[in-house]
């Protein structure tokens, strides 16, 4: 028992070692979201070539309590009063990645039906609709699990789109900064709150947002870490009684752990899964990306809402990836921190309704396929 832990001891410390290395050269680099980006590809590279990488769960918590408090923060008495006049927009944000996310399942399955003999047409048809929807990856999974689809494919599917999203979005939005150029942050409260940063006032904190996670988990939220610390520094902002600001170096430390926590979900067996719906997954999680771009940009039209902003709140992305990557390139973090949470809520207690809306129940009443167990995926136990 000793000497295993140690073994998962050193693992973990030569992927942060890894990871530490790879966001100092992002950041010498000057590349977009160097924190999170450089350790994603670093361990994610090292993952696929049978790397033994390792993350920690606690460490994963405390990087979402750290992020949920810095996006918290910016949810100042001005900021809520535009929010509350963006409720259409948030809400028609909602209805697209419900719209998208089932047409991008009903493509998966067009195009890979016959590719899984061992599927019945209606567990392909649950497998590639919960694939698809542009939900939480461990809670897709799961629910897809419970209705007798192949949880395999599914994860897998989830796993490529979040890579994918997180390596492209930062890097367009850099190319493509002449068009929306750098007035989203002070139009929407993307610029910082300037908020001493004092010993005492940060354990305050910390203890305030470990009440908000612990509240959260009570009540059986998904992504109680990030969700509860978000809540309450969202509170203590609209008050104007948070008590210190977040220290950069600790909002980089977290930016680095969920780099970690994303990129040791891959192992050298992930590509091997299906390569034809992992190709199809790709195609369709770019189509989607440029897809979402133009509704976002429509939609901020519309709305008065800065381009920026409005493509990033929109992205088919994580929650908070997308915060994230909004936080450093000061993009209206507040909108996109309330477009993203909405969408994840949504989508989590609603693609269920919506499948049985659509087809029916699940595609064998709910319970697992007669078919033999499906292969690993290469990913993780979540």
């Amino acid at each position: 028992m000793a000497a295993a832990g140690a073994r998962q001891a050193a693992r973990l410390a030569g992927t942060l070692a890894l990871a530490l290395a790879a966001a100092l050269g992002c950041a010498a680099l000057h590349t977009p979201i160097p924190w999170m980006l450089g350790p994603l590809l670093a361990v994610t590279l090292a993952s696929l070539a049978g790397a033994p990488t390792a993350a920690s769960v606690l460490l994963r918590a405390l990087a979402q309590a750290v992020l949920g408090v810095s996006l918290g923060l910016y949810f100042t008495p001005p900021v809520l009063q535009l929010l509350a006049t963006l409720g259409g927009a948030i809400a028609a944000a909602v209805a697209w990645a419900l719209l998208i996310g089932t047409l991008f399942g009903a493509w998966l399955r067009r195009r890979q039906a016959g590719a899984f003999p061992g599927l019945s047409p209606a567990a392909m048809r649950c497998t590639s609709y919960y694939a698809g929807a542009v939900g939480a990856a461990s809670e897709m999974t799961l629910q897809a699990e419970r209705v007798g689809a192949r949880a395999d494919l599914v994860a897998a599917a989830h796993g490529l789109r979040m890579l994918i999203v997180v390596v492209v979005i930062p890097f367009a939005m850099l190319a493509t900064r002449s068009l929306w150029g750098e007035s989203a942050a002070a139009a929407v409260g993307g610029l910082p709150p300037l908020r001493p940063v004092g010993a005492a006032g940060l354990a305050l904190l910390a203890l305030a947002a470990a009440g908000g996670a612990l509240a959260a988990r009570a009540l059986r939220l998904t992504n109680p870490w990030f969700l509860g610390p978000l809540a309450v520094a969202i509170a203590l902002a609209a008050t104007e009684r948070a008590p210190s600001g977040v220290p950069t170096a600790l909002s980089n430390a977290a930016q680095l752990l969920i780099g970690v926590s994303l990129g040791v979900r891959f192992s050298p067996g992930f590509l091997r899964v299906a390569p034809g719906w992992m190709a199809h997954v790709a195609l369709g999680t770019l189509a989607m990306i440029l897809a979402s771009a133009l509704f976002g940009a429509g939609l901020g039209a519309l709305c008065g809402v800065p381009l920026a902003t409005a493509v990033l709140g929109t992205a088919p992305g994580g929650m908070a990836e997308m915060a994230i990557t909004a936080k450093v390139l000061q993009l209206g973090v507040p909108l996109v921190t309330a477009f993203q949470v909405s969408r994840m809520v949504a989508v989590l207690v609603l693609v269920q309704p919506l499948y049985r809306l659509l087809y029916g129940r699940g595609p064998v009443g709910g319970t697992p396929d007669d078919e033999a167990a499906p292969p690993s995926s290469g990913l993780p136990p979540r």
